[in-house]
Order: structure tokens, then sequence, then C-alpha cells
């Protein structure tokens, strides 16, 4: 019996040592299903964390994006309105230049009619102090009976139908008259106008190496005249009409440097900055003097 007991809490005994690890394990198992459990709530609230921040940051970029398009369509209707100012600006300045050519020929023409008159009224007076007494007398001169010479129509007549023809673009006539304007006229005040004109027919019509040399002709025998500036124009732009950007651009230099302040100068610096070139150190100065 004693035997019986002994073997009984021996059994037990043993049964209990053998239980222990199994209950340490599942206390484990259970401490670490809890350390995972955190571990996925944590995750958890990191994912949550991060799907609001690029929420956010979505709206952020959105609210950029709408802005940029925005702001590149403000520049785009800056940029259109300040080449449409820019092209007005181009169109009042060629017709201002028109303007002023043309009232610069009035003048001129005023000009020559008021030295033809002055001329012709000192003709008129010597010839009466010269009269001899033949004349005096009624009896016939000496050239009173000669015949009327095959003359020249009046310069300020022939100049003015040429300018009307050429303002009308009857251009073939107006080169006509302009051409008979310096055969019969030309040291005449005018005369560098008539070639300038007949010059820039030529242009009109497409003969831009004939137009050169006739620019040429208006800069070397008229350098003083009021179309210089406009000749030397007219030529850059007839070389860059040839595809000569580099003889083109260097008239149009030296036109702002010798009429830094006229008209024909603003218009060559427009053309340069639409053939996307600076002047020249030399024109820029004179052009801020």
């Amino acid at each position: 019996m004693k035997n019986r007991i002994f073997a009984t809490l021996a059994v037990s005994s043993l049964a209990i040592v053998l239980s222990t690890p199994a209950f340490s394990a599942s206390k484990e198992i259970i401490q670490l299903q809890t350390q995972v459990q955190a571990i996925q709530d944590q995750l958890s609230r990191l994912q949550q964390s991060l799907d609001e921040r690029m929420g956010v940051m979505r709206n952020l970029v959105e609210q950029s994006t709408d802005n940029l398009n925005k702001l590149n369509g403000t520049i785009g209707e800056m940029q259109k309105s300040l080449q449409q100012t820019h092209n007005d600006y181009s169109t009042r300045s060629d017709q201002l230049s028109g303007q002023v050519q043309v009232l610069n020929d009035t003048v001129d023409e005023l000009k020559a009619r008021l030295t033809r008159i002055s001329k012709q009224l000192d003709d008129m007076q010597s010839a009466q102090q010269n009269l001899n007494p033949g004349a005096a007398s009624g009896q016939p001169g000496a050239a009173a009976g000669s015949p009327p010479q095959n003359q020249a129509p009046p310069p300020d007549s022939l100049y003015n139908n040429a300018l009307r023809d050429y303002n009308s673009g009857n251009n073939q006539l107006a080169a006509q008259e302009f051409a008979d304007y310096l055969k019969y006229y030309p040291n005449n005040d005018l005369a560098g106008n008539a070639a300038f004109y007949l010059a820039d027919i030529q242009y009109r019509q497409g003969n831009f190496e004939q137009a050169i040399q006739s620019y040429d002709k208006v800069l070397q025998q008229y350098p003083g005249g009021n179309k210089s500036a406009a000749a030397q124009l007219k030529k850059g732009y007839a070389l860059l009409e040839l595809g000569r950007k580099d003889d083109g651009v260097r008239e149009l230099n030296a036109l702002i440097t010798r009429y830094p302040r006229s008209i024909e100068a603003q218009q060559a610096r427009d053309r340069l900055r639409k053939l996307g070139v600076a002047p020249s150190t030399s024109a820029a100065r004179h052009g801020a003097q």
C-alpha cells in the first residue's frame, strides 16, 4: 500500500514536471501573439497616417498644377498682348515714317518752288534792266523770232506728277518720270528725292540688286539729302531680302550709328530684334545717347 502511494505520487510529480514546459511555451506564444497584434496595430495606424498625408500631398500637387496652369495662361496672354502691342507700334511707326516722309517731300517742294520763284523774279528784273533800245521801241529783237526749243517739262510739274503716280502705285510711269527728272534736273534740290523714289520702285518690284545700286547712288551723290537715312534703311532691307543677312545687319547698324535718333533708326532696331540680333556696341551706344 505504501509502495502504491509512493508510485502514485511519483507519477503525479512526473506529470507535473512534464506539464511545466508546455505551460511555459503556451505563455510565450500568447506574449508573441500580443506583440504581433501590437505591431499590426502600429502598422495599421502608420498606413492610415501615410494615406492621410498622401491625400494632403495629392491635394497640394493638384492645387499647384492648377496654379501653374493659370500662371502659364496668364503668361501666354501677356506675351500675346506684348506681341500685339509691338505689332501695333511697328505699324504706327511705319505709318508715322510715311507721313513724315510725305511732309518732308512737301516742305522740299515748297522750298524748291520758292527758290524757283525767287530766281524767276531775279531773271525778270535782270531782263527788264537789260532791255535793249530796239526791244523798248517795239523792234523785234534778235531772239524774238527764234523758234521755241524742245524743252523738258517744268521741274515742279514733272516731280509732282511722278510723286502722284508713285503714291497711286503706277510704278512704271512714276519710274519714267523720276528718271526724266534726274536726266533734266540732276542738280535740283529734289533730285535726291527722285533718285530715292526710283530706287524704291525697284524695291517694290523685287529688283533688289538694282535697288541696292540705286540706294547707293542716293547715299553717294546726295549724302546731305533728307532721304539718306531712308535709303540706307531700305538698302539694309534689300540685302536681307537677298539672304545676305550679315551685310544687311551691318547696314542697319551703320544706319543706327549715323542717324541714332531718326525714325529710320528705330525701324532698323525693330528689324534687328525680329531677326534675333542685338544692335552692335557702337550702334547701341549711339542709340542711348
